[in-house]
C-alpha cells in the first residue's frame, strides 16, 4: 500500500512541479524589466504611439456669486467709482474650463522618456463684485502653461515650462479708467524645474 502512494505522490509532482515552475517564470517575467530596459519611466513598447502616449483630463469649473476668480485687471477701488453696476471692467469670471494634457509619441530609446504637456485654462463671465453678477459666458482670458519634460529615477522629472496669458474678446481692449492694464494671471514666465511624484501620482502611463 506504501509504494501506491508513493507512486501516486510521484505521478502528481511530475504533474504539478512543471506547471507551478512555469507560474513562478512568468510571474518573475512580468515584473522584472525586459534585459537592457531602463529601471525607470515607462517600459519600452511600439517605436511611435506606445500605450498611453496621449493621457491628460479636462476640468469645467463655475463659481457662485461674491466667489469670482479676480484676474487682476482691475482696480480694487471700489466699482461705484467706476460706474458700478454699469462699470466697463469686468474681469471677474463665473467659469473656468481648464486641462492637463501629455504627449509621449516615442517608444523606444531614451527618447521614450521624453514628454510634451499642455495645461491651458479658459476663463468666462461678466461681472462686477457687489453690483453686477450674471451668468454671462463671455470669453475672457487664455492661460496656458506649454513645455517639455523628461523622466528620470526616483520618480524625479525635469521640466522646462512656458506660461503665457492672452486677453479674448472685449478684454483686449482698454476697459476703463478702473482697467490696470495687467498682463492677467502670473503674467508671461518661463521655468526650467524638477517635479517629484510620490504616492503612486502618474504612475498609470507605466502600465502596459
Amino acid at each position: 500500500m506504501r509504494h501506491v502512494w508513493l507512486r501516486l505522490a510521484a505521478v502528481l509532482l511530475s504533474t504539478v512541479a512543471p506547471a507551478f515552475a512555469q507560474q513562478q517564470a512568468n510571474q518573475a517575467s512580468a515584473v522584472l524589466p525586459p534585459p537592457g530596459a531602463a529601471s525607470f519611466g515607462v517600459p519600452e513598447g511600439r517605436r511611435f504611439f506606445p500605450h498611453n502616449w496621449l493621457r491628460g483630463h479636462v476640468d469645467f469649473e463655475g463659481a457662485g456669486p461674491t466667489n469670482e476668480p479676480d484676474l487682476g485687471r482691475c482696480s480694487q477701488a471700489p466699482a461705484a467709482l467706476f460706474g458700478g453696476a454699469n462699470a466697463p471692467c469686468t474681469a471677474y469670471a463665473r467659469y473656468i474650463l481648464s486641462g492637463y494634457v501629455e504627449v509621449q509619441p516615442i517608444g523606444r530609446t531614451f527618447l521614450r522618456h521624453v514628454f510634451l504637456f499642455y495645461t491651458p485654462q479658459f476663463f468666462f463671465g461678466r461681472n462686477v463684485p457687489r453690483y453686477l453678477y450674471t451668468a454671462d459666458f463671455t470669453p475672457m482670458a487664455d492661460e496656458r502653461s506649454i513645455g517639455v519634460g523628461v523622466e528620470l529615477p526616483k520618480n524625479f522629472e525635469f521640466r522646462v515650462t512656458q506660461h503665457r496669458v492672452d486677453w479674448l474678446g472685449r478684454y483686449t481692449k482698454n476697459l476703463g479708467a478702473a482697467d490696470l492694464g495687467t498682463s492677467a494671471p502670473y503674467g508671461n514666465y518661463a521655468t526650467v524645474g524638477l517635479r517629484w511624484n510620490f504616492g503612486g501620482w502618474g504612475r498609470s502611463r507605466e502600465s502596459q
